[in-house]
């Protein structure tokens, strides 16, 4: 799971969430700092009202925790969804030789191609879906 900071990263370079079945997310709240959630038909649903989307908590008492707007919720995307979200510029992803790290490779557009290594497969689907999303709003770079 690609960490809090990364996911502040592609939030603020404009990587847009539509909650659906399966995703993670943080709410950024102190109190429930380091806790990951996940949306689900039974028990976290995402309802859309004209004011913008709420998070809803079913039966969980426990955290004594109704709702939370999705403002206040950051999006966790799993490594199928990154690679997804990275469309065409994805060209591979390779575990380096010594087992420590991975590897995407990726193409820009108009640029040659890129790797983008991390510790893990999708912390490096992250920062290749980070430097395509950062290059669709500033292509000059």
């Amino acid at each position: 799971m690609i960490s809090t900071d990364l996911a502040l990263l592609l939030r603020s370079a404009g990587l847009r969430w539509h909650p659906a079945s399966g995703d993670r997310f943080a709410v950024l709240q102190a109190a429930l700092a380091g806790e990951v959630f996940t949306i689900s038909e039974m028990t976290i649903e995402a309802r859309d009202y004209p004011t913008g989307t709420i998070l809803g908590f079913n039966g969980t008492t426990e955290w004594a925790l109704d709702s939370v707007a999705q403002e206040d919720a950051l999006w966790l995307p799993r490594e199928d969804q990154l690679r997804e979200l990275l469309g065409r510029a994805f060209r591979s992803l390779a575990r380096s030789t010594d087992g420590t790290s991975y590897q995407v490779l990726a193409e820009l557009p108009g640029r040659p191609e890129q790797v983008f290594t991390a510790e893990t497969a999708d912390d490096a689907y992250a920062h290749a879906l980070l430097a395509l999303v950062t290059a669709a709003v500033d292509p000059v770079r």
